[in-house]
């Protein structure tokens, strides 16, 4: 049975985890995330999700609607904001590139994985998991406001995504 149920941002969790930390882009994202405790992420605002499909439309001729609609790249994206800075999100985005000595070699990005789980504490037994799957950061960014609280802010690119809804049976 599907979820049929509404969340708030405060019914959810947000975890960063490495698919596969044998690789070099694992392995620095597994390191970052163990040593800055990313799991879960604290402090977050603001976690926005997007999916885009290039939908190509046909129009025959004479008519001004499409007849057919044909599926293209899919595009997942998407934004992270927290009130916390500890250089955490900015290592996840340039890797060795953060560190203070210069390398002249090639290194890697860090790739990982962001989960979002929702479950409200109201309605036990039911939670939808929305896994994002190769993640890399493609823009960061530092709001100093006068008055109001400090935001670091993240963009990332992702290769995939996938959805898992759970209601448990009663007995």
């Amino acid at each position: 049975m599907a979820n049929t149920n509404v969340f708030r941002g405060s019914d959810a969790t947000i975890t960063l985890a490495v698919a596969d930390a044998a690789t070099p882009e694992g392995n620095i994202a597994n390191a970052t995330i163990s040593f800055y405790q990313l799991s879960p992420v604290g402090r977050a605002t603001g976690v926005e999700v997007y999916v885009h499909t290039d939908l190509q439309e046909y129009h025959e001729i004479g008519r001004r609607h499409p007849s057919q609609l044909h599926p293209g790249n899919i595009h997942i994206s998407g934004k992270v904001t927290r009130a916390y800075i500890n250089g955490a999100l900015l290592i996840l985005l340039l890797g060795q590139g953060a560190a203070t000595e210069r390398s002249s070699t090639p290194f890697p990005q860090p790739s990982f994985n962001i989960q979002l789980q929702l479950q409200d504490p109201a309605v036990p037994g039911v939670s939808n998991t929305l896994t994002i799957h190769g993640v890399k950061f493609d823009n960061w960014a530092l709001a100093l406001p006068e008055d109001d609280f400090v935001m670091e802010s993240a963009t990332f690119k992702a290769l995939f995504v996938t959805v898992e809804d759970k209601q448990e049976q009663e007995a």
